[in-house]
């Protein structure tokens, strides 16, 4: 079924638009939801609060992409409860988040807020920037948090050249940012 179609059935409050949407995106939003949390329990009832999140928000917003905002949603859910769980433990970052953290500035304030969305508007020029190849390598790892190995795969290419890439446009943005003084 066409996104628009079950978006329709969402704005029309249709339990259907649920079925659909596991039926269309489960597939996607599942391995997602695992690859943060490692555990198929959780990644489960993170994907269902995903289609009850998405059911709440259907009245205000109306998406284009009906795949990526359900898996915006997953990753944010399964992100939260990831945190959660490990928030005991401090700086229990996982390991894909840490390759991140020398690019990507973190501290709790107002001030933060106000550059999280600068920085935000920033990360989506430089994903535009990116070649078509490049910017799916990072999207994969720092999106979807796809191991090295199943990003090689699925781009016929090899491990070290996908670790090189990365490494490169960590170093890319890193300096981007320094740039636009958000680092």
């Amino acid at each position: 079924m066409e996104d628009f179609l079950i978006v329709n059935l969402y704005w029309a409050r249709k339990e259907s638009a649920i079925t659909e949407s596991d039926r269309k995106y489960g597939r996607i939003l599942r391995p997602l939801s695992f690859s943060v949390l490692s555990s198929h329990e959780d990644a489960e009832e993170c994907v269902n609060d995903t289609y009850l999140a998405a059911w709440n928000a259907m009245p205000t917003a109306r998406p284009d992409y009906l795949g990526a905002f359900l898996s915006k949603i997953t990753r944010r859910i399964s992100i939260d409860r990831y945190r959660a769980a490990h928030r005991k433990k401090r700086g229990g970052l996982s390991g894909v988040m840490a390759e991140l953290s020398e690019c990507i500035p973190s501290s709790d304030s107002v001030e933060a807020d106000y550059e999280n969305g600068r920085l935000a508007d920033a990360l989506n020029r430089f994903l535009a920037s990116l070649p078509t190849e490049k910017r799916a390598i990072f999207l994969r790892r720092y999106f979807y948090s796809q191991p090295i190995g199943e990003i090689a795969e699925a781009l016929e290419m090899r491990e070290g050249t996908v670790k090189v890439t990365l490494h490169r446009l960590r170093e890319q943005l890193r300096k981007t940012l320094q740039e636009q003084e958000l680092l």
